[in-house]
């Protein structure tokens, strides 16, 4: 945790990869507009938020600005993407939508890793923090697997199918069972909340629906167990 605005300046500046960046409401003086700019230009998310939700994370000074710096870089998938394609690699994505829970977070980049994800894509805002707990949970792996941190995951979805990527989505609406997808393409699986599941818009830009089959009460799996299922059936194929 760093709070003061000077001091989250400085860490901007610094290129520190900013997690969580909190803001009081109403707040509004010279050394905060120069964050917000600063803000704006590196795409940093932030929330406004009360004082006293900024006065319980810390006893300190605050001047109104609280952030988190993140455990690890985040990488760009523009980048990494080609450097796949060049390699021979068939690469295989997992992009996350809303997945916010940190240790079921920590369990899929856990679960990918062990299944040779290539990248795991977050959307900026709507996503798990990435803490020691997300870490602990995931392994290690978070260490070791590039995370891509998407400001407009509509934007990054369409980037994708251009650069000849299946987008496949894991959906209880799906008629075709997981095993009966062809999974040998490149491909990006994408996996949402256990709460909302996937958002409709991103459903639309998906060019299969997938579903795991289930002959229990209870209408579905905890999404790590799930995105886990369909991982290593990927691996399955691929092999």
């Amino acid at each position: 945790m760093i709070f003061g605005t000077r001091a989250v300046i400085e860490a901007v500046r610094a290129d520190k990869e900013i997690d969580r960046l909190y803001l009081q409401s109403g707040l509004n003086n010279e050394l905060l507009r120069e964050l917000m700019t600063l803000i704006k230009e590196r795409n940093i998310p932030f929330q406004y938020v009360p004082v006293e939700k900024l006065n319980r994370l810390t006893g300190k000074n605050h001047q109104g600005v609280v952030g988190y710096v993140s455990s690890l870089a985040y990488q760009k998938i523009e980048d990494i993407l080609p450097f796949l394609f060049e390699q021979g690699k068939v690469p295989l994505l997992l992009v996350l939508d809303r997945i916010t829970d940190v240790r079921n977070f920590g369990a899929i980049c856990r679960s990918a890793e062990c299944a040779g994800v290539d990248a795991v894509l977050i959307p900026s805002r709507g996503a798990a923090q990435i803490n020691a707990d997300a870490i602990k949970t995931s392994a290690g792996a978070l260490l070791k697997i590039a995370v891509c941190r998407e400001t407009n995951l509509k934007h990054t979805l369409a980037f994708l199918k251009e650069s000849g990527l299946k987008i496949v989505a894991c959906s209880e609406k799906a008629e075709r069972a997981y095993f009966e997808c062809d999974l040998n393409l490149p491909a990006a699986l994408l996996m949402g909340s256990e709460e909302d599941g996937i958002s409709g818009e991103y459903l639309k830009m998906a060019d299969e629906l997938i579903k795991i089959p289930m002959q229990g009460t209870i209408g579905s799996l905890n999404v790590s167990v799930a995105t886990g299922i369909i991982l290593f059936e990927t691996l399955r194929q691929r092999h």
